[in-house]
C-alpha cells in the first residue's frame, strides 16, 4: 500500500469494543492537520472520546459518515499529501477493506482479561507488550482497568504494561480485606509477588494514584517510578459531592450527574457507561466496599492521607499531571510536591485527564518512564 497515504481507523479501545459510531467530524476534507489534533468523535458502547491524529498531513477523504456504526478498524478517513494523486487515493481505499480483513482475523488471537489469585483475593488483569520495563496502572474509586482503555496499548510501547482491578472493583473480587491505601498497596505488591514482578513503574489515578504513592513509600525497592494523574494523596480537599454521590447513587437519574463532573465535556458520559457503572454497583458486596473505602479515605469530605511531604523526601522519581478543570480532586495539588516532581496541567480536561487528553498523557507517562 502506498505509504505516503495514511489511514485514520475506528479504533479499538479496550477488549471489549468491536464498533464504534461516528458523531461528528472536528476537521473538514481538505484541512491541514497535525500530529495530535483531534479530527473525529466516536462513540462507544462505554464512552465518547476523540481520535486525533497520528500522522502530519491534509485531510484528503471523510468516509466515516456521521451516527453511523462501523467495526473496530473500519477505514473512515485518509491523510496524505497534497501531491498524493486522488487516483492513488481511491486505489488505497479500495484496496484497505482486504489488508483491514487480514488484519482482523490476526487480532481474533490477541490478549484477552486474566484473573490471578492473591492474598487479596481474584484480582483481574489485562496485559499488553513484553519485556522490561514493567508497567502497572491502578484505577481509581468506583473505577477499573477500562480507565486506561486510551492509555494502556500506547505505554506498552516502554514494555510489559499491567492495568489491574483493584479488590472491590471491575471484575475483582468484591470483598475489600483492608479499606485503608496500606491495604490496596498490598493488594498490588500480591499481585506483583502472583505473576513475579520484582518491580514495576506505577502509574495511579485518583485513589489509585495515592495507592501507588503508599507503595513506593513502603516499598522503595520495588517501585521504580510513580506517575500520578488527577492523584489523591497530596492534598486534604475532594470533592465529597462526587464521592458521596457515587457511593449513594441507586438509579441513572443520581448517577448521570455524578458522573458528569469526571469529565470537562459531560456529553463524554453515554447511556451504556451509565448503565455498565450501576450493574456494577448491584454486584453483591460491591456497597459495601464502596463504604468501606469511602469511609477510611474520605470521612467528612476530606482526604485522611496527605502523602506529599514524604514523597517529597523519597527518591522515586515522580512526574504529576492533571486536568485543568478537574472537579473532584483540585488542580492546585499539582503544585504539592514543588520542585520535587515534574508537573503538568494539561487545559481542557477534567479528572479523567487521561482519556480526554490521552495522546499528551501518553506522551508525557512514556518521557518520564524511559527517562
Amino acid at each position: 500500500m502506498n505509504e505516503r497515504i495514511k489511514p485514520i481507523v475506528m479504533p479499538k479501545w479496550g477488549l471489549s469494543m468491536s464498533e464504534g459510531k461516528v458523531t461528528g467530524w472536528l476537521k473538514p476534507a481538505g484541512t491541514r492537520v497535525g500530529v495530535g489534533d483531534e479530527i473525529v468523535e466516536v462513540e462507544t458502547d462505554k464512552i465518547a472520546g476523540v481520535v486525533e491524529a497520528n500522522e502530519a498531513g491534509t485531510l484528503r477523504r471523510v468516509i466515516g459518515a456521521p451516527d453511523t456504526i462501523y467495526p473496530v478498524k473500519a477505514l473512515i478517513g485518509v491523510i496524505a499529501d497534497d501531491d498524493v494523486p486522488e487516483a492513488d487515493i481511491d486505489a488505497y481505499v479500495a484496496e484497505y477493506a482486504t489488508h483491514a480483513a487480514e488484519e482482523g482475523e490476526e487480532a481474533e488471537a490477541g490478549p484477552r482479561y486474566e484473573f490471578v489469585e492473591t492474598p487479596a483475593g481474584r484480582l483481574r488483569y489485562a496485559k499488553r507488550g513484553d519485556g522490561e520495563p514493567n508497567v502497572i496502572l491502578i484505577h481509581g474509586f468506583g473505577g477499573d482497568l477500562d480507565n486506561w482503555l486510551f492509555n494502556i496499548d500506547a505505554l506498552a510501547e516502554a514494555g510489559t504494561v499491567y492495568a489491574l482491578d483493584l479488590p472491590g472493583h471491575g471484575q475483582s473480587d468484591k470483598q475489600v480485606k483492608e479499606a485503608s491505601l496500606a491495604g490496596l498497596s498490598g493488594a498490588v505488591t500480591g499481585f506483583m509477588d502472583a505473576l513475579g514482578i520484582a518491580s514495576a513503574h506505577l502509574v495511579g489515578h485518583s485513589m489509585g494514584g495515592a495507592v501507588a504513592a503508599q507503595t513506593a513509600l513502603d516499598h522503595p525497592d520495588r517501585v521504580n517510578s510513580l506517575t500520578l494523574i488527577g492523584s489523591a494523596g497530596l492534598g486534604a480537599e475532594i470533592n465529597s459531592g462526587y464521592t458521596d454521590g457515587f457511593v449513594a447513587a441507586t438509579s441513572r437519574r443520581d448517577l448521570k450527574p455524578v458522573l458528569e463532573q469526571l469529565f470537562h465535556d459531560p456529553a463524554t458520559v453515554t447511556r451504556q457507561l451509565v448503565d455498565d457503572l450501576l450493574k456494577y454497583k448491584r454486584l453483591d458486596g460491591v456497597d459495601e466496599a464502596l463504604r468501606a473505602l469511602s469511609g477510611a479515605l474520605f470521612p467528612g469530605g476530606r482526604q485522611s492521607a496527605v502523602l506529599a511531604e514524604a514523597l517529597k523526601a523519597a527518591k522515586v522519581p515522580v512526574l504529576v499531571v492533571w486536568g485543568e478543570s478537574d472537579q473532584v480532586i483540585p488542580a492546585a495539588h499539582a503544585g504539592a510536591l514543588g520542585a520535587r516532581a515534574k508537573a503538568e496541567v494539561i487545559g481542557e480536561a477534567g479528572h479523567m485527564v487521561q482519556m480526554e487528553k490521552a495522546n499528551r498523557v501518553n506522551e508525557l507517562a512514556l518521557a518520564h518512564i524511559r527517562g
